[in-house]
């Protein structure tokens, strides 16, 4: 359990999310891939612990004083290596405590024989978010408009079953990435042409495409800015204007990715910033209770 009690008992405002942490299959990475989240990282068996462990990686979140995790699971087999089988993987993982742990699948347009079938699979698994990596899996998020119909299908799917859609924006320092693809600006064409579908923008498209991020998320109703892999005492240089979209703003680290060090680091650091408590409740808290609501 929390430090706060039982997520149960919490009142929403004390119940913070981590809406991006990375629980992965580690035997699904490429070896140069796990090699760089290996790299300075002095515990990385505790990590390979908690992908293997939910009852471990609980024990974690509770001296992290998280309350609830989005562990983020996406199909990138050309750069990571990861394949569908992440789907299973995170929606068995849940299972040790769904109301603290929150599901991230994924599909890939290009590795998929039957994306309406996949669809299917990922609503019987109640997966709770979409990922796509547009940097990882080489593609535009509207690389629907130029042919790549499985797109569409996905978010058609996404937005009437109320599923969001995480996109990564920014870049990726991963061996084979593509960073042309992390601009949010292609993102806007989704926004216009699935106006019910919820879309988190990962990262703030940091560190090169912030204020298109920024003009996105004020933009669109329903698009959202996650804060993961941003360090704490940048988030005000790269979002001096934060206080005006705290209301479509989520807390995330990004860990264990490279820069991340340690979540309850980053939660601390975080809480330190010159923002008032208000502020700072509706991004750890009231934000993603509006998406994934307590039940």
């Amino acid at each position: 359990m929390s430090s706060r009690g039982n997520a149960r008992d919490l009142q929403p405002f004390t119940m913070i999310t981590d809406c991006h942490i990375h629980i992965q299959p580690l035997e699904m990475f490429k070896p140069h891939a796990l090699e760089l989240i290996k790299k300075k990282r002095a515990n990385f068996d505790e990590i390979a612990e908690f992908c293997r462990s939910p009852k471990a990686f609980l024990k974690y979140l509770d001296r992290s004083g998280i309350d609830r995790a989005m562990l983020i699971n996406y199909v990138a087999p050309e750069v990571i290596g990861f394949t569908s089988g992440v789907n299973q993987f995170v929606a068995d993982y849940v299972k040790e405590n769904p109301k603290r742990l929150l599901s991230c699948g994924s599909l890939h347009p290009r590795h998929t024989s039957n994306v309406m079938a996949d669809v299917e699979q990922l609503l019987r698994l109640k997966i709770q978010m979409i990922k796509i990596h547009p940097p990882h899996q080489l593609l535009f998020p509207n690389d629907y408009l130029t042919g790549v119909k499985e797109l569409e299908i996905i978010y058609r799917a996404a937005e009437a079953n109320g599923i969001p859609v995480m996109f990564h924006t920014g870049t990726s320092i991963f061996p084979g990435a593509r960073n042309k693809y992390g601009d949010p600006i292609y993102v806007d064409d989704v926004a216009v042409d699935f106006p019910k579908l919820k879309i988190l923008l990962a990262h703030g498209g940091r560190p090169l495409w912030m204020h298109t991020a920024f003009f996105l998320v004020r933009r669109h109703p329903n698009v959202f800015l996650d804060i993961s892999g941003i360090p704490p005492r940048t988030l005000l240089k790269y979002f001096p204007r934060l206080q005006e979209i705290a209301h479509k703003t989520l807390f995330g680290t990004d860990w264990p990715g490279p820069g991340v060090p340690d979540i309850k680091q980053n939660l601390d650091e975080f809480r330190s910033l010159p923002l008032p408590q208000e502020t700072q409740q509706q991004i750890l808290s009231r934000t993603a209770l509006g998406l994934w609501p307590d039940e």
